[in-house]
């Protein structure tokens, strides 16, 4: 019995097989560090913790990518072809021309069957949209909104600087010109409860929603969020890993069961953190306890989900 729908064999359902993603990094910002709508970032973001060695805006994309398929090529040798996947900061944070410059030569590459665009929700409009939407046609297209938290308290509090309002419009015209909508959520924010997170899975749900990505919050050095956990650590729900499997398997419950489960977990390299507190363990090993969890608990995703 597949207890939730992974996003394992995704592309080998939809594609006939499996394809890998190569982390590029363009060069661009995001609009909540160069003024247009704030300034410092998240509270909790420092990038370099978040994507591999080898994709530095230094690099030309096309030696980003060789350097990618070959790192890829040795772990994931079963994989029948690449995904360039802009990944660190706002990737359609500029003008839609500039975006057509950027993305033509990874197009058209042979090795590389589409494009994963991590943005935020108000980096995207009508025109850009109407752009991937025909590029959908021939190639794959992923975007992937980092929406963080569906409350907007909580944006406010990380200077998001959008709001939940702008992640709904946004992925609801991203799926209504066919193209996969995927969300980036973290767990453990300041200020939210383990009931308020619980919460966003139906509020979620209400979306047209491919995929979704959980991390748990980590605490990066460095960081204005390392500042704030330690002066109000009690402002934050942090869990041991049997407790955040288990939370994660109580909001698979109430979640959408069409809805492809990417990511349950996130890894920042240690040097990156001051502690590890589940060791250093990795997402393999996690899928392995989740799946574990959920036979013992004989429940699934979508388990106590109501549609509205």
């Amino acid at each position: 019995m597949q207890r939730y729908r992974s996003f394992t064999g995704y592309f080998i359902q939809k594609y006939g097989t499996r394809l890998q993603k190569v982390v590029v990094d363009a060069g661009f910002t995001c609009p909540n560090r160069d003024g247009t709508v704030g300034t410092g970032g998240c509270t909790y973001c420092d990038n370099r913790a978040f994507h591999p060695g080898y994709s530095t805006p230094e690099k030309s994309l096309t030696q980003q990518i060789d350097e990618g398929i070959e790192f890829h090529h040795i772990r994931y040798r079963k994989a029948g072809g690449y995904l360039a996947y802009f990944q660190p900061y706002s990737n359609t944070h500029a003008p839609l021309e500039e975006l057509r410059r950027m993305y033509k030569p990874v197009l058209e590459d042979t090795r590389i069957r589409g494009i994963v665009i991590g943005t935020r929700p108000d980096c995207i409009d009508e025109q850009k949209l109407a752009y991937f939407g025909e590029l959908s046609k021939e190639k794959i297209v992923m975007l992937e909104y980092g929406v963080e938290s569906c409350y907007n308290k909580t944006l406010q509090r990380i200077n998001r600087c959008h709001t939940w309002e702008q992640s709904v419009e946004a992925v609801q015209l991203t799926a209504a010109y066919g193209i996969h909508t995927g969300i980036h959520m973290i767990m453990g924010l300041p200020g939210e409860s383990r009931e308020e997170m619980l919460k966003e899975a139906s509020l979620l749900s209400k979306l047209p929603v491919t995929s979704l990505k959980l991390h748990q919050l980590q605490i990066v050095k460095g960081t204005p969020m390392e500042k704030e956990f330690e002066k109000v650590p009690g402002d934050f729900v942090t869990f041991t890993l049997p407790e955040y499997i288990d939370f994660v398997i109580d909001f698979l419950e109430l979640l959408n069961p069409d809805i492809f489960i990417e990511r349950i977990a996130g890894e920042v390299p240690p040097r990156f953190v001051n502690s590890t507190p589940w060791g250093l363990i990795r997402n393999v090993e996690i899928i392995r306890l989740l799946e574990k969890r959920l036979e013992e608990r004989n429940t699934f995703q979508g388990a106590k989900y109501v549609a509205t």
